[in-house]
């Protein structure tokens, strides 16, 4: 199967369990790994044989920007969902979710979730 990879998309949400976290916001970033089939899409040069990736920028920023879950596996859980629903030429499909700066006293790069979804 082919792939599109959109790497390390950067929003501000409002996403965490604690209060102050989803009053405040901060940086997330987004990565996609979208399983799909873009034979006629090389072949053709036809933007509308495969996906739009601004479009799908636009769909994860609203997500990502404009709802607010407690876990980043719940805000990585509707992203799935939503890209699955949306593009039917999506077979499969990768999100990790990087919340870099998570309120603990300990220095890491942050933490991420990773789902994989499949259509049913």
């Amino acid at each position: 199967m082919d792939k599109m990879v959109m790497h390390r998309m950067e929003y501000y949400g409002y996403h965490g369990v604690f209060a102050e976290e989803r009053k405040l916001g901060q940086r997330y970033y987004i990565d996609l790994e979208l399983e799909m089939d873009l034979r006629e899409a090389g072949e053709q040069d036809d933007l509308s044989k495969t996906v739009n990736y601004a479009e799908i920028h636009e769909l994860v920023k609203d997500i990502v920007e404009n709802k607010s879950f407690k876990l980043i596996e719940a805000l990585g859980e509707v992203i799935a969902s939503s890209l699955l629903d949306t593009y039917t030429s999506i077979y499969a499909l990768t999100v990790k979710v990087t919340k870099p700066h998570p309120p603990f006293d300990i220095h890491f790069q942050g933490v991420t979730v990773e789902l994989f979804r499949t259509r049913k």
